[in-house]
């Protein structure tokens, strides 16, 4: 600052130092115009690697994200011994004796049925009864059932099977 090359600017407790461009040498219009055209000209080299570089990190990304040579070759390997166990289940399933035949099937289904609808009305019944009793009780249907011991379907999470 002394030598008169670099300035000094104090704004507050603080001190700026630059360069003094007084010193420099005034740039002509053509120089500056040069200069434009060398920044144009290296911005567009700069976007052009930047792309190129964005597209290589995506390839990066996409090759490290796949598979190797070998852990394919596992994965292949062990989906064959998968295929190799549901083809021996599947054979297995198919040479088995004890099928079930479609009279069998029907008579499971209707006594399912008889079942369903058995356990229908019985609710229907029992639940007619305790409204029926409900109906003088002085207190709650749920102090009624506590103390009459009733366990509802709803208590346990019981739920009537759907029609088939």
């Amino acid at each position: 600052a002394q030598q008169g090359r670099v300035r000094e600017k104090v704004y507050g407790k603080q001190k700026i130092y630059f360069a003094d461009q007084e010193q420099l040498p005034a740039a002509s219009d053509a120089e500056l115009r040069g200069l434009d055209g060398e920044i144009a000209a290296r911005s567009g080299q700069l976007q052009a690697l930047q792309q190129s570089c964005r597209h290589m990190e995506a390839e990066l990304k996409d090759l490290n994200s796949s598979m190797t040579t070998p852990e394919i070759a596992r994965e292949i390997e062990a989906l064959r011994k998968d295929c190799a166990s549901y083809t021996e289940k599947l054979e297995r399933i198919k040479s088995a004796t004890n099928h079930v035949t479609p009279e069998e099937k029907e008579k499971v289904c209707r006594e399912q049925q008889l079942y369903r609808r058995e356990w229908r009305r019985r609710k229907r019944m029992a639940t007619e009864l305790l409204d029926a009793i409900l109906e003088g009780y002085p207190k709650s249907k749920k102090q009624f059932f506590e103390e009459v011991g009733i366990e509802t379907d709803e208590d346990h999470g019981v739920v009537l099977p759907a029609t088939t």
